[in-house]
């Protein structure tokens, strides 16, 4: 969450000339309405089936970078699909920085009305075990451009490949 998903997630779509999928934004176009009102409506749970049937379909495509929901990795069958289906890429960022991105944005239903520093702990706390199980490639964007942050997964990608061929 804030990590930059979509925003590396086109940029590296468009170095490797592959489609561009935001899970988020799909499920927003399928129903359409936006994440927040399913949160407000639905629950977490509705809104996670919801992501679940989507990422469902979406990993069996080809030539397509999905960047999935920050909470996408909470579900075991979504763990299963993304690493069985395709190469996943995990971008991570330390605490501050993930607050300095995410404090004002009123977008997200996690994190609406509550103490933004504390929530991100908690959800950094649940997910990076299991974001580091189903990763092939880590990157840390910290402070990093998005151009950079591509750069580096480029580089990793490369040296993924190299090791896939000995």
């Amino acid at each position: 969450m804030g990590v930059g998903k979509t925003t590396v997630g086109k940029l590296l779509a468009s170095e490797l000339g592959l489609r561009f999928i935001d899970s988020d934004r799909e499920i927003e176009r399928r129903t359409g309405t936006n994440i927040s009102w399913i949160f407000d409506v639905e629950g977490e749970k509705g809104f996670r089936d919801r992501e679940e049937q989507v990422l469902e379909e979406l990993t069996k495509e080809e030539n397509v970078l999905v960047a999935t929901g920050g909470g996408s990795v909470l579900r075991e069958r979504n763990r299963e699909n993304l690493k069985i289906r395709g190469l996943v890429i995990y971008l991570n960022a330390d605490l501050t920085l993930l607050v300095k991105r995410t404090k004002d944005d009123t977008k997200r239903p996690l994190l609406k009305g509550k103490n933004v520093k504390k929530v991100l702990e908690k959800i950094l706390r649940e997910r990076s075990s299991l974001y580091k199980e189903v990763s092939d490639i880590e990157i840390n964007v910290a402070e990093k451009s998005s151009k950079n942050a591509v750069a580096k997964i480029m580089e990793a990608l490369d040296k993924e490949i190299e090791i896939g061929k000995s």
